[in-house]
């Protein structure tokens, strides 16, 4: 699996998945060349982009619902050539509730943004995901994990929690600067 780099995408002004968490939630997230994947908050597109250049043969929804940050996907979508990428402008929950409504499945969905509605997305994502698919969040704030996880344990979810604390050296320096520490939250569907 080759990452790409923080540097290489168009940032815009809307928020990304660093490369260092990304690296990890895309290894959570059990894709393969032919996996249908679902971002749910694309921001700038680095989840969609990541997924679809591992799931080449698959297919991958994106959706997103800030203007500039529909433009800054386009733009990256563009930029790498994705061409399985099929990106839904628009609030979260109205498109959800339409792909339950054309009986759409997903081996593996992304939440990285829920505009105030998680706990509605996370149970819609439920209806969406294969039996033994793999729902990945990301969060900053330990709230919104933990109301994720009691969702995906009522859910009967195997659930799997990580904090993760990455810090970077500022130019040549030495000095570590910290980035906001991550939880995040693999979820695998019980065959119970």
């Amino acid at each position: 699996m080759i990452l790409i780099k923080d540097d290489e995408f168009i940032r815009g002004n809307c928020p990304m998945t660093k490369e260092d968490i990304r690296a990890l939630s895309i290894w959570k997230m059990n894709l393969k060349e032919n996996s249908t994947v679902l971002d749910v908050g694309s921001g700038t597109g680095t989840i969609t982009v990541q997924a679809s250049k591992i799931s080449s043969n698959g297919v991958v929804y994106s959706i997103e619902r800030d203007e500039d940050a529909i433009s800054t996907t386009k733009i990256n979508l563009d930029k790498f050539d994705c061409t399985n990428v099929i990106l839904d402008e628009g609030d979260a929950v109205e498109i959800l509730e339409k792909y339950i409504k054309e009986d759409k499945r997903f081996d593996s969905i992304f939440v990285g943004g829920s505009g105030g509605s998680l706990e509605k997305i996370i149970e819609m994502c439920s209806e969406l995901l294969i039996q033994e698919g793999t729902i990945v969040m990301n969060f900053i704030t330990l709230d919104n994990a933990y109301k994720a996880i009691e969702v995906m344990k009522k859910l009967n979810y195997i659930v799997d929690i990580s904090q993760v604390n990455i810090s970077k050296n500022r130019g040549q320096s030495y000095m570590m600067i910290a980035n906001n520490p991550i939880y995040i939250v693999q979820c695998i569907r019980s065959l119970n």
